[in-house]
């Protein structure tokens, strides 16, 4: 553990203007605070925040950060109190102090909320301040240090996964990637105590008899870049345990099979002579195609600057090489606290479009499995890069679509992305995007967000704002069927409702708004009686219990019916426009409209029947019908041109039966109305190529 002497002249070495005083007011500070508490190693606790501050050091972090470390459990594990730090050390300390402060435990949360709450505010302390995520990431690389001291396999393993799944992936995010290894490597000894073993011992037995091969390719790298007047710096080394378990699995291959075990980095003088010392070994030595990766020219979106490239050597061993500038190697190795900027009052560009990403991914997320999921989608995935037709460069994950880069544009384009093109060429919107391609977003104000989309959308972005904007729309439907409802309500009472007796009965109910009350009626959360009592007490008291059929004066007009929203067309009737109809309404679930003669209402018993109309601005829906076709060429090809003739276009196609000499198809047709859907099954009927036709 760091002496409190030693802590403050690691400080002064790099910021002689530090304050001395306060730094060791700090160390002791934490020291009388944390007094004779101790960790599950049997050190005194406050080692702990000691050994944070240190990594701070080491990153040359500014004074307030460091005490930050020194500070950082005080609140939640002792006496001390936010204000009482802003007080001895400062508004600007005690901002950081209270931002890395963890949630006490809520044992009433399950681990998933308890994790996205702990998520959750920590993003957004990380948002107003990005050296409260440096110390998080420090106080967690510590923990993870001395995590073995942890009896419990299971809290040991329950924190292993969160470092690997959040931490590690933050860590690599701002181009920490010293943390981010370590980091992993301890979670992995954790979550696959064989595998690393394993893996440790293969490496550890590849060193022994193969040391002396890593440093003579190290040499002979270093000698052809050397002949050609280039100074660098060469080291070799194992690759890292958990990346050889990770390759292992994805290609489903075996230790043995992992041919590209060793990295070697090269550190230049220049930018220039990165390049130079590429060409010079692609000549001295065969590259290995589509291993080439110029991260100089595009760099990650953490700052990340190298470029990679793998060999064989001596035609046997394949080997990877980085190259970069001994500056570029500094900050891929601390990444943001390498070129640390508070002095000047700001951040690294680079990470600017990333946090606010997070935060709009924080505010559109519904629940905790939501905050988690989008999240872990936003900062742990490899990465692709994309342009727009003015050039500007976006980073997304592999598989990401056109969709994911119009969210990543602005979230608006996304909303209202309609078609997208790719290097010129009109694409699908699920198609994924490759390295390099120019991407074009086709948009119209009255488009909006589909619920489709999330069937492909790779992003956290993408899908938070998509989950939300579906959520909005869903609720405004269900709140228009709320009011339509409480409309025909109000009509059955005695008396005219006025606005003030709407506004007693939000708050009898205990509703916070008119909008809430709508909601709650259109989502069968409330019954007929409860509404017509909160309008008017002693309404109800007479009336007959309601059974299946409601005591309805006129029905319900309905239109703009969205698959998925407050509305949903049964899948057993498929009703269309004309059809004699009725609404299936449950408790938190939208309205199921049937045909009146469907088969399957003997099944709602259990919901609330509303008596349902169409408007007369609705524009069609989709039937389905039954059709046997005579088993020779060019029948449905015929079936095909009555479809064309009659204006439908066909949704879905498909063969159910085939047996000699009939074919059965069913066919589900976008029409107008009953008359419309009428006129094509007269039509098939009457062809030469159909034997029988039928609605279904």
């Amino acid at each position: 553990m760091l002496r409190q002497y030693e802590l403050v002249e690691r400080v002064l070495a790099y910021d002689p203007d530090a304050d001395e005083a306060m730094l060791n007011r700090a160390y002791v500070y934490t020291v009388q605070k944390h007094g004779s508490q101790k960790r599950a190693s049997g050190d005194p606790y406050f080692s702990h925040p000691v050994e944070v501050a240190g990594l701070m050091t080491e990153l040359k972090l500014d004074q307030e950060t460091i005490i930050t470390a020194l500070l950082h459990d005080t609140v939640e594990d002792t006496l001390a109190t936010v204000d009482e730090v802003e007080r001895l050390f400062g508004p600007e300390v005690a901002r950081l102090v209270d931002g890395v402060t963890k949630l006490s435990k809520i044992e009433t949360m399950s681990d998933t909320e308890r994790a996205a709450e702990n998520l959750r505010k920590f993003l957004l302390a990380m948002s107003e301040d990005l050296r409260v995520l440096l110390v998080k990431l420090a106080d967690r690389l510590h923990n993870m240090r001395t995590l073995h001291y942890i009896k419990s396999e299971e809290k040991r393993r329950r924190i292993a996964r969160e470092t690997m799944d959040i931490y590690a992936p933050l860590a690599e995010r701002v181009g920490m990637y010293e943390y981010m290894r370590e980091m992993q490597l301890l979670a992995f000894e954790q979550l696959e105590p064989e595998a690393y073993a394993t893996i440790t011992g293969r490496l550890a037995s590849i060193k022994s008899e193969e040391g002396a091969q890593v440093g003579s390719i190290a040499l002979s790298i270093k000698q052809a870049l050397a002949e050609a007047g280039l100074k660098v710096e060469v080291s070799g080394r194992e690759k890292h345990p958990f990346s050889i378990w990770r390759k292992m699995a994805e290609r489903h291959v075996s230790f043995e099979q992992i041919t590209d075990i060793m990295a070697f980095r090269v550190l230049t003088e220049s930018e220039a002579d990165c390049y130079t010392a590429l060409g010079l070994l692609h000549r001295t030595w065969q590259m290995i195609p589509g291993r080439f990766k110029d991260y100089i020219s595009t760099p990650k979106m953490n700052g990340y600057r190298s470029l990679h490239t793998s060999l064989i050597y001596n035609n046997a061993m394949r080997v990877e090489v980085q190259i970069k500038t001994q500056e570029m190697h500094r900050i891929n190795e601390f990444g943001l606290a390498a070129h640390w900027a508070y002095k000047q009052g700001g951040m690294p560009d680079g990470q600017v479009g990333w946090v606010r990403d997070l935060v709009e991914i924080l505010e559109a997320s519904h629940d905790a499995d939501e905050l988690l999921e989008n999240t872990k989608m936003a900062i742990y995935q490899d990465r692709i890069f994309a342009f727009t037709p003015k050039g500007a460069l976006y980073q997304l994950p592999k598989g990401a679509t056109p969709i994911d880069f119009a969210f990543a544009v602005h979230t608006n384009l996304g909303g209202q992305a309609v078609g997208a093109k790719i290097n010129g060429r009109h694409v699908p919107l699920r198609t994924s995007l490759n390295n390099g391609d120019v991407v074009e977003i086709i948009k119209s104000r009255s488009s909006e967000p589909q619920l489709s989309w999330l069937a492909f959308v790779v992003t956290g972005k993408a899908r938070a704002a998509i989950r939300r904007a579906v959520r909005q729309k869903e609720r405004a439907e269900i709140a228009e069927i709320g009011r339509k409802l409480y409309e025909e309500i109000a009509d059955r009472l005695p008396s005219k409702i006025g606005k003030k007796a709407l506004n007693d009965a939000i708050k009898r109910l205990k509703y916070s708004n008119e909008e809430e009350l709508m909601v709650a009626i259109g989502s069968a959360k409330i019954d007929d009686r409860q509404v017509m009592e909160a309008l008017v007490p002693g309404s109800a008291a007479n009336l007959p219990a309601s059974e299946g059929w409601p005591s309805q004066k006129r029905a319900i007009a309905v239109r703009g019916l969205t698959p998925g929203m407050a509305f949903k067309l049964a899948d057993c009737c498929h009703p269309v426009p004309g059809d004699r109809i009725v609404g299936l309404r449950r408790v938190g679930k939208g309205v199921e409209v049937h045909a009146i003669d469907c088969l399957s209402l003997a099944n709602g018993v259990d919901a609330d029947w509303i008596d349902l109309s169409w408007d007369a601005r609705t524009d069609g829906a989709v039937g389905r019908i039954r059709a046997e076709l005579y088993n020779r060429p060019g029948t449905l090809a015929e079936m095909a041109g009555v479809f064309a003739k009659n204006h439908a276009n066909v949704v879905n196609l498909e063969m159910t039966q085939r047996e000699n000499p009939f074919h059965t198809y069913e066919v589900d047709l976008e029409v107008r109305d009953l008359a419309h859907l009428t006129r094509i099954v007269s039509a098939l009927r009457a062809s030469d190529a159909v034997a029988q036709a039928d609605r279904i």
